[in-house]
């Protein structure tokens, strides 16, 4: 993800966002380090943004590492040729400083009386978990993630229902962790979601035959929509799915994991509706520059 922006005394504004699918998690809960095809695919993506940032100027810059980095053995090895791209060091953020920027960036535009939010983003290799107003009152990174979760119990296409089962179960330990860590977790007036998953259940619910971030920031889907598109998904093969309008390419393969765990929090912590946020950790980063 890139966002790069203009700041000045009375705010923030976005110049340009770009998101691309490099799957830098793939196979990383299995061998323990980023492999050599998704250090290349992440590389060509930074040359691609670092290009972008010389377009406009680009004066200052931070640039974070999360789950993947985290896990991975030869975060370092990825980190030199990311230094050498963008010209300034990837930062390793911890599961707790990653849910507090996430959580700044999804309440920034969001009316405080809509609170206490629980902000869910569901990663590639973990999700975050974070619960306040409009400070942190409480937050955890859990190991669950769209790839993560396909990777260890989705082997079939379509998935087997057992393998749903599966991880459906194992959503539900890491919710038992989130809500001891966090017991007012299932009180919160408004639950938030962030990134891929979430974004592309309300892309494929509004049927948007492109990305289109006004329809989608701010969405409302409640959980009946989200059980829908859960169900049409699960049971449709990639070319199937691939099929739906707003399913991006790249996410086709993984999004059913994504949505074992978006379900599982609206169903276990008895939410009726997720508002979904394409405000994210990026203007959390943007937001601590200033």
């Amino acid at each position: 993800r890139l966002l790069i922006a203009k700041i000045a005394n009375d705010g923030v504004a976005a110049v340009e966002r770009r998101m691309t699918i490099t799957r830098m998690a793939e196979g990383v809960a299995q061998s323990g380090e980023i492999s050599d095809a998704a250090m290349g695919r992440v590389v060509a993506c930074l040359q691609e943004y670092r290009a972008l940032m010389d377009s406009h100027g680009v004066s200052e810059v931070r640039a974070v590492a999360t789950s993947a980095a985290r896990d991975a053995k030869n975060r370092e090895d990825f980190f030199d040729l990311g230094e050498v791209v963008l010209g300034t060091r990837p930062e390793l953020l911890s599961g707790d400083e990653e849910a507090k920027l996430s959580f700044a960036g999804a309440v920034s535009e969001l009316d405080p009386a809509l609170g206490p939010f629980l902000v869910v983003d569901i990663g590639g290799g973990s999700t975050e978990f974070v619960y306040g107003t409009e400070s942190v009152l409480g937050a955890i990174s859990t190991d669950m993630g769209c790839v993560r979760m396909t990777e260890q119990f989705i082997e079939h296409d379509p998935a087997l229902p057992e393998e749903l089962v599966a991880a459906i179960s194992i959503a539900e330990l890491h919710l038992d962790d989130v809500r001891a860590a966090i017991p007012e977790a299932s009180m919160a007036t408004t639950l938030v979601g962030l990134a891929g998953t979430v974004s592309a259940a309300a892309a494929i619910e509004q049927g948007l035959a492109q990305y289109d971030r006004d329809a989608i920031h701010h969405f409302k889907l409640t959980k009946e929509a989200a059980e829908d598109v859960f169900r049409t998904l699960a049971t449709e093969t990639a070319e199937e799915r691939l099929a739906n309008p707003g399913m991006e390419p790249g996410r086709v393969d993984v999004i059913v994991g994504g949505l074992c765990i978006l379900v599982k929090v609206m169903r276990q912590f008895e939410f009726d509706a997720c508002l979904v946020s394409e405000a994210d950790i990026l203007d959390g980063l943007v937001d601590s520059l200033r």
